[in-house]
């Protein structure tokens, strides 16, 4: 089986992990910091925070900016449920806005028409790592005075207009294993506003500053020295891992079928394809059932729009056919680094066989 996404953990990631087995400091210690700096050099930004996940990035990105009960944020229903959750998890309401046909991600025009006296943050997913049209996002975020919180969860390295995403406003990343790169788990917060940063910092850490005195109430949202590590490496790795799934994205583009409508890459952006999504048209659940029992793994993302999953089915505020359709079209093939020339020559001769 050639699998969807693979984690790819060479010996350097395991010695870097040894190495802070034997050092004795195993949470949030200089290997978190390391990678901090590491990190917002590589995005271009003055600060990044680690936390444990995307999602507690997301959560903490929230609460720093004072996102509360009664507020609103507009966001994607075509992303992971995550995006919407962290804003509930602040007691703000999510407002959905459609999305694009072509990239997925949120469309701006929708997005000035949900706008009203409530809406204090508009949160882009940049899907797939394909970027959201970010100059329109930073026109509408000044014009309407409000937040802007990147959803970079899925784009690390991806590039809009030769400026790396994560620096256009209060940003957050996951490091997932299916991620362009992994920490094992982990999620980074990126930001120039060094209040921002220094909010960030405390919340993730029990909201102290001095151990044993509390200034907030905070949470243990903190990233190890272990995953750090991990994290550390990898960055390093990830100029490759990119110029390999793009690589990767240009060979199936170019040799699969018509049938199928190939990820969208619009000339302005550096797609960094977390992951290779197309669309079919007809017969999308058969032809994955094929395709898998062929040998070619693929998956759906996503199957439900948030707004369709049960937890949101009574808060949707109204319909969005562009991200329904998505839901019934979507399929993901392989595109990782971990592909050699054979499978993707196997893959597109599966999907040629399934789709016909």
């Amino acid at each position: 089986m050639i699998p969807i996404a693979r984690p790819l953990i060479g010996k350097e990631e395991k010695q870097a992990v040894l190495a802070v087995l034997d050092s004795g400091m195993l949470a949030q210690g200089p290997q978190v910091k390391a990678f901090e700096e590491a990190f917002a050099v590589y995005c271009g930004v003055k600060y990044a925070v680690a936390t444990s996940s995307g999602t507690t990035a997301l959560h903490l990105a929230l609460l720093a900016h004072g996102i509360g009960p009664g507020d609103e944020v507009i966001t994607s229903p075509f992303s992971f449920i995550a995006t919407a959750n962290a804003i509930r998890y602040v007691g703000a309401a999510p407002v959905f806005a459609d999305i694009e046909y072509d990239t997925f991600n949120l469309d701006p025009e929708q997005v000035a028409s949900r706008i009203t006296s409530r809406t204090r943050a508009v949160m882009p997913v940049h899907l797939f790592g394909h970027p959201a049209d970010m100059d329109r996002f930073v026109d509408i975020a000044r014009r309407h005075h409000l937040l802007l919180i990147e959803d970079a969860c899925q784009a690390h390295g991806a590039e809009y207009r030769g400026r790396r995403v994560g620096s256009f406003g209060t940003a957050c990343f996951s490091f997932y294993p299916t991620k362009n790169i992994t920490s094992g788990e982990g999620g980074m917060v990126t930001t120039d506003d060094a209040a921002i940063a220094d909010r960030v910092q405390l919340l993730r850490n029990h909201g102290m500053r001095q151990r044993y005195y509390h200034e907030t109430v905070g949470y243990n949202y903190r990233m190890t020295d272990i995953h750090a590590a991990i994290g550390l490496v990898q960055l390093k790795k990830l100029e490759r891992f990119n110029h390999a799934r793009i690589a990767n994205a240009d060979f199936l583009t170019a040799r699969l079928p018509e049938a199928l409508v190939p990820p969208k890459v619009r000339p302005e952006v550096r797609h960094v394809f977390h992951q290779y999504t197309v669309r079919v048209l007809h017969g999308r659940d058969r032809f994955m059932e094929r395709l898998v029992a062929s040998g070619v793994g693929a998956a759906i993302y996503y199957p439900l729009a948030i707004h369709q999953q049960k937890p949101y089915q009574e808060m949707t505020g109204g319909s969005y056919p562009v991200s329904e359709a998505a839901c019934g079209q979507v399929l993901s093939l392989p595109v990782h680094p971990g592909l050699s020339r054979a499978d993707l020559e196997t893959i597109v001769a599966r999907v040629s066989e399934g789709i016909g």
